[in-house]
């Protein structure tokens, strides 16, 4: 996505006042790792879909203060002068690896590390987490929606009720990642290749003297693509007929009608009935109105001979529950020697203690069946033998151990920047659609059920909880 704007500037103030006092303590350049993680999966679901990255490598690519934002700086009058001419240099010069964008990933595993001198590092936090925060939420609400229609198609209508341009366009990029077929946005279209869907609107109907002339109208516009909405009156006694009354007449046999109000499962079926005794069983169905993935369940369970859906405000907005609670937290700092010395934040709520130390994450698959069984998270320097079986350690209670046998592990964090140079090949949209696809069918159903998921296990290597350990009890 290309940015008119310096986004360099959009970040929390205490970024810049933190970042001014490592520079005049001498800590500007100390090394330190930071891990962005959650820690809890959105709508109490099994797991979330990682999305944003692509606008992370941007963000970190044009990473620089103008004049200008140096200026705006100085009239504050807090900070010194040397550190606003450091600004002016400023570029990112560290490390970042992050898992890429649609996989499942759980609560409390790092999803990105990042490796920075220390004002990098800090400075970098606003942004990371509103891009990954937010497209990570609309991802997650949007796999629920898709996996719900069961193989329907699904196309985001958003745009209207988003939450700000961004809110719009990266949402329907997120969306597209997840699942869905399409979007309504056009610039979403044009910026990220998501395909751009539409039909028609109540006005268009209102326009014309009558119904039939409506639709006769569109479908001469278009005749190999007509969608025709057939509720602007009354779906059963006049949109209905008057859209078979068209098809009829112009030869149209794979062209659809949408339903925006009413009872849609009750006037599917009738309008489906209508349309096959009229011969037009290419005729497709499509729905629309508020939908979720517990309605969009329902409807499905009742019956409904429902189509496609198109799916807007719940989704563009994940309206159940519009916040995704990524952090960003330091986990170790290098001393003078290079050392790297782990980090621990303690909390009187358990689960903000967070696991220290720079760490790599495995994810184990079984092999009999290519399921997912676990995610191993280790200590950055540990070669765990994975020809062995491997016992993991839940980092909440000493006496919760799983043993796994006969699994391949793959490494989720890979290198995206080395030096601050860009070393990763991001995959084009389609590709990582297409790799979330295969990744939430590695998921056990009990895991994506949505209600009381089974609980997926994210676990440490003895190692890594026992620095943890030791950690929490050198704080007593």
């Amino acid at each position: 996505m290309k940015h008119d704007i310096n986004y360099t500037m959009l970040t929390d103030f205490y970024e810049l006042t933190m970042g001014n006092g490592y520079f005049q303590t001498g800590m500007k350049d100390r090394i330190c790792y930071f891990d962005v993680f959650f820690r809890n999966v959105p709508d109490g679901g099994g797991f979330a879909i990682a999305a944003g990255l692509d606008q992370v490598i941007r963000y970190i690519q044009d990473l620089h203060f103008d004049q200008e934002d140096v200026e705006f700086l100085r009239s504050k009058g807090i900070f010194s002068e040397e550190f606003l001419q450091y600004l002016l240099q400023f570029r990112f010069t560290g490390d970042i690896w992050a898992v890429p964008e649609g996989t499942p990933i759980f609560p409390r595993e790092p999803i990105l590390t990042v490796r920075a001198p220390a004002i990098q590092a800090q400075f970098i936090e606003t942004y990371l987490l509103l891009a990954l925060n937010h497209q990570s939420l609309i991802a997650t609400k949007s796999n629920r929606i898709v996996r719900a229609a069961e193989g329907r198609a699904v196309s985001e209508f958003g745009s209207r009720r988003a939450q700000g341009a961004d809110g719009a366009l990266l949402g329907a990029r997120a969306s597209y990642i997840a699942g869905c077929v399409g979007t309504a946005c056009a610039m979403a279209d044009q910026m990220f290749h998501t395909p751009a869907t539409g039909t028609m609107a109540h006005s268009w109907v209102q326009m014309f003297p009558d119904e039939y002339t409506a639709f006769k109208t569109y479908c001469q516009v278009y005749p190999h693509a007509a969608v025709l909405l057939v509720d602007t009156y009354n779906v059963l006694h006049s949109g209905v007929p008057n859209a078979i009354r068209v098809f009829q007449e112009l030869g149209i046999t794979s062209g659809g009608i949408r339903i925006d109000s009413g009872d849609l499962a009750y006037l599917s079926r009738k309008a489906r009935k209508m349309l096959d005794e009229a011969g037009l069983t290419g005729i497709k169905i499509i729905a629309s109105n508020s939908l979720d993935e517990y309605i969009i369940r329902d409807l499905i369970t009742q019956g409904a001979r429902i189509d496609s859906f198109g799916v807007g405000e719940r989704l563009i907005t994940s309206k159940s529950e519009p916040v995704f609670g990524g952090v960003y937290k330091l986990a170790a700092v290098e001393d003078e020697s290079g050392a790297i010395v782990p980090r621990i934040k303690i909390s009187e709520n358990p689960t903000k203690v967070t696991i220290p130390h720079f760490k790599k994450v495995y994810r184990l698959f079984e092999n009999a069946t290519g399921k997912a069984m676990a995610d191993y998270v280790c200590v950055h320097d540990e070669q765990p033998d994975f020809t062995q079986p491997l016992e993991l350690f839940d980092p909440e209670a000493t006496w919760k151990r799983k043993t796994v046998t006969d699994f391949t592990a793959v490494s989720l964090l890979v290198p995206i920047f080395q030096n601050g140079q860009l070393v990763y090949q991001a995959p084009s949209i389609t590709d990582i659609r297409s790799y979330c696809v295969r990744q939430v069918d590695s998921l056990w159903d009990e895991v994506k059920r949505f209600e009381n998921p089974h609980n997926y296990y994210v676990d440490l290597s003895q190692k890594l909880w026992d620095v943890r350990a030791g950690l929490l009890a050198s704080q007593r």
